[in-house]
């Protein structure tokens, strides 16, 4: 019994080791690529590019309560190479957010961040993860990508360059990190 289970084991160790050196065959060397942008999200005035579009039952979105303990919104906030919002777009984070702490200001997000210009222009990366927004500098995990970034991961480093908490509106500051094919 023993003898059957380590062949089994050695066949299933090999398999893997022949299919990922198949996959790094056809996907090329891998690549590192580091990326800078301010990301400008807008919830309030003429022209939001964050909107909600869900909050609990019997809870109200004020401007003293922007982001309540349930609440989701959908958002296509433009990316800049500077933090002024007149600054060259390169890109658009679209996705959503949902508030997901009840004592604290954390956001659940899942945002796709498509490039308009430049050399990554059609490619996009994508990333999921917890959002302390309150907190200085965080961190979030990318956790793929299409176009140029195929097979992407790699971590984003956050920091609120901008913050008006009667708005609600933000500028925050991306560096990634990326791992791609």
């Amino acid at each position: 019994m023993e003898r059957r289970s380590m062949y089994g084991n050695l066949v299933v160790f090999i398999t893997i080791t022949l299919v990922s050196h198949a996959c790094h065959a056809y996907l090329g060397k891998e690549k590192v690529t580091k990326l800078h942008f301010f990301l400008h999200d807008t919830i309030s005035g003429d022209h939001p590019t964050t909107v909600p579009v869900a909050h609990p039952n019997g809870t109200v979105i004020t401007p003293d309560n922007l982001v309540p303990f349930g609440a989701v919104y959908v958002l296509d906030d433009p990316l800049t190479d500077g933090p002024d919002l007149n600054s060259t777009v390169v890109g658009h984070a679209q996705g959503f957010y949902a508030s997901a702490g009840q004592k604290d200001l954390v956001l659940v997000v899942a945002f796709d961040f498509g490039f308009t210009s430049g050399e990554f222009n059609g490619s996009s990366i994508s990333v999921f993860s917890r959002n302390p927004i309150l907190e200085s500098d965080r961190e979030m995990p990318v956790v793929g990508g299409r176009g140029k970034f195929r097979m992407a991961r790699g971590f984003a480093k956050l920091k609120t360059y901008f913050f008006n908490a009667t708005s609600g509106n933000a500028v925050v500051e991306y560096n990634i990190t990326v791992f791609h094919y």
